[in-house]
């Protein structure tokens, strides 16, 4: 599959699944990458995690719609297009080294980085998520 129609897809989870049912036409098989040390993450357990962070239950409701929009719980989404990047897909994702130098594995320190932001620039992830409804990105 040409890169360049990736890169047109904006949505991770339409180019994995672009890649994947292209992959499987030609009849290659995916695999995932070698499992990343214990401290990172897959999306199931970033969720566990953002919910012990986010104690109240409105803000974490909040939070979890945004990440699954934009990142479906994976921390290693990336927009081809844009770079942007994590589960809160970061612009530039470099910001997120304010949070931790782990930033480009860690979902804990992305979730704190995002909940940073959307409590810094909107107020509470609720208020962000509301802002996202509304315009389709925050």
């Amino acid at each position: 599959m040409p890169v360049s129609l990736i890169r047109r897809i904006a949505s991770p989870k339409k180019a994995l699944t672009t890649a994947a049912v292209a992959a499987a036409t030609a009849g290659i098989a995916l695999t995932s990458a070698p499992a990343q040390a214990a401290t990172h993450a897959s999306g199931p357990d970033a969720k566990a995690i953002a919910h012990q962070m986010i104690p109240d239950a409105a803000q974490f409701n909040a939070f979890s719609r945004i990440v699954e929009h934009e990142s479906g719980w994976n921390p290693h989404a990336t927009n081809a297009s844009s770079g942007a990047y994590g589960l809160v897909q970061a612009l530039p994702a470099s910001k997120m080294s304010s949070a931790g130098a782990d930033w480009k594995t860690n979902p804990k320190t992305q979730i704190k980085w995002g909940l940073d932001y959307m409590n810094s620039r909107y107020g509470s992830p609720a208020k962000a998520w509301s802002f996202w409804q509304s315009h389709g990105w925050y």
